[in-house]
């Protein structure tokens, strides 16, 4: 099996930190939107003010995982514009290994 290299473990920890970022953004959201129910008036418009900032929170945490990926997807963009038949032949030897790992079972 080959070893993973850095830049895939720093993808994989930047991938997990979105999920993570998002899965605690969708629980605060929900927890204020439980709680906005009896709500009116002054009470409303601070809760609609923590939302906005939750929402923010998640768009910037986002930009930062599309700012830190992109060299990753450019270089991979490069590499298989500029290699199409080495791309086509690794991804058919990927392909077969696959079907003949699943045809065993």
């Amino acid at each position: 099996m080959a070893r993973k290299t850095a830049g895939q473990s720093a993808e994989e920890q930047i991938k997990d930190q979105a999920f993570s970022e998002l899965h605690s953004l969708i629980e605060e959201s929900e927890k204020l939107l439980r709680s906005s129910a009896s709500l009116v008036g002054e009470e409303a418009e601070t809760l609609r003010g923590q939302i906005a900032q939750k929402l923010q929170q998640a768009r910037d945490s986002v930009g930062n995982v599309r700012d830190r990926t992109m060299p990753a997807v450019q270089a991979t963009e490069t590499y298989i514009g500029g290699h199409p038949w080495q791309t086509v032949a690794i991804s058919a030897g990927f392909g077969l290994v696959v079907g003949l790992l699943l045809g065993r079972r």
